[in-house]
């Protein structure tokens, strides 16, 4: 469904943040893009979503295919109307509208006559939204403007969903209860999913493949389960060390200095 091929982003003529990134994203698969801070995973979800320009970047070499259909032209009004939706790491809901009118804000690509019918299901994975959908945005719990933000992108239909950091600043029984529901819309809408997230463990479980990117480029794919085997992930990415336990922040450290992708 979605391909980036060789892709090189430059902020402000100057940056150079994706090098020659590539991956594949599946119909109807959850994908993980797993990276430490500063790797470039925002930047992917942004060249994608052809939300580049404000930030004064631009996609300098390669292409970005969307059902085969070249997009890394297009503006983002075009993009989501092509069926790409993004949810912004920080949520981003309209803080001074309410949960209903937020919603009816992301359907507005939609007919009006979906509206109910729209509505009723994201209400149906989100019913602590119903319960508040004539309150103000800005006063929700972080996790229930996690919610809206991923009710919103329903609203839209998209055929991709991509998630940036849907753990961000929440409590552990609410992103299991947010991943679940996730996991939910993949499967029971089969809606594609690029997840960036950083807790890889919550990622890896919830995916079918993952991508792993360092310094603008993939070092490392598979499926998940491959991952979790492999002794580079299992170091640096879920703290462990070869007999399972976790590992210290001083060796961690250690580690990252070594990682033999890098060298």
């Amino acid at each position: 469904m979605l391909s980036l091929n060789n892709i090189e982003v430059i902020y402000n003529d100057v940056v150079l943040v994706l090098k020659g990134l590539s991956l594949e994203v599946p119909e109807g698969r959850i994908v993980a893009l797993l990276g430490s801070n500063g790797a470039g995973k925002s930047t992917t979800l942004k060249a994608i979503s052809g939300l580049l320009k404000p930030e004064n970047g631009e996609v300098t070499d390669g292409e970005i295919l969307f059902q085969g259909q070249p997009i890394h032209k297009k503006d983002a009004a075009e993009i989501v109307r092509m069926g790409i939706f993004q949810v912004m790491e920080g949520r981003r809901v309209f803080e001074h509208l309410t949960v209903e009118e937020n919603l009816r804000a992301g359907a507005y690509t939609q007919p009006i006559r979906r509206f109910s019918e729209d509505l009723a299901l994201v209400y149906n994975y989100f019913p602590r939204l119903k319960e508040r959908r004539n309150q103000v945005a800005g006063f929700l719990s972080g996790g229930e403007q996690q919610m809206l933000a991923i009710g919103r992108a329903l609203m839209a239909h998209p055929k991709l969903i991509m998630l940036d950091e849907p753990s961000l600043g929440l409590a552990p029984l609410l992103v299991a209860e947010i991943f679940e529901i996730i996991r939910r819309i993949n499967r029971e809408q089969g809606t594609t999913i690029l997840l960036v997230e950083q807790n890889a463990r919550l990622a890896l479980d919830s995916a079918h493949h993952a991508y792993i990117m360092e310094n603008g480029r993939i070092v490392l794919d598979g499926s998940p389960a491959d991952l979790k085997d492999n002794a580079d992930v299992r170091e640096f990415y879920l703290g462990l060390n070869e007999i399972g336990s976790r590992k210290s922040y001083r060796d961690v450290k250690h580690y990252k200095r070594r990682k033999r992708w890098l060298s």
